[in-house]
């Protein structure tokens, strides 16, 4: 039986729930939900595991705060014996629009610090990825606040629905795998 693991970042602090940075966490959350398992605290991050297809899929919910995800990923990756191409770590991306998602086997962190994070602890990009599109509708000098920021009230609709799009996507890249993953799901826009 294969085993993957499902990485959502985010910050575990109950400030940041519902917040643009912490979609990893609630994609995880939903898949989690749709398969009927749920999360308990265990080293370094919230974990379910699942059952599907005859696959058995690992989430985590990292504890450690973005900065440090890369820590709980490893650690779990090690304990559980998960290889590299069965992991899938899920951020959110300002320099991709509300409507879209890109799934891509591996690439540079972006800037982003969670991803940076994982690069260090694993010792290589090379790792699929989902980046979940948040878009750049800030001010300048205001990325932080909006990246952390919670969704604003007519967002929300959409966000849902794209969060669903996201877990079926974790359910393509393991039944399918990242290459028919990336044809059915990188050229979707998700609109209401």
């Amino acid at each position: 039986m294969s085993k993957f693991l499902i990485a959502g970042l985010g910050n575990f602090d109950l400030e940041y729930a519902g917040t643009r940075h912490n979609i990893g966490f609630d994609i995880v959350d939903a898949l989690v939900q749709k398969h009927g398992g749920s999360f308990a605290i265990s080293r370094l991050a919230g974990v379910a595991e699942i059952k599907w297809k005859g696959k058995t899929i690992f989430c985590i919910k990292p504890t450690t705060y973005m900065n440090l995800s890369g820590k709980a990923v490893k650690y779990w990756m090690d304990k559980e014996n998960i290889a590299i191409e069965n992991l899938m770590v899920i951020v959110d991306d300002k320099a991709l629009p509300l409507s879209r998602l890109r799934i891509r086997p591996g690439g540079s962190d972006g800037g982003h610090n969670g991803l940076k994070s994982v690069h260090e602890y694993l010792g290589t990009t090379e790792y699929p990825k989902l980046r979940f599109g948040i878009g750049d509708n800030f001010p300048k000098g205001m990325q932080v606040e909006y990246v952390l920021g919670k969704w604003k009230k007519e967002e929300v609709p959409l966000v849902k629905l794209k969060i669903e799009k996201a877990a079926e996507a974790i359910e393509s890249f393991v039944s399918a795998g990242i290459e028919r993953t990336m044809e059915q799901f990188n050229k979707l826009e998700v609109t209401l």
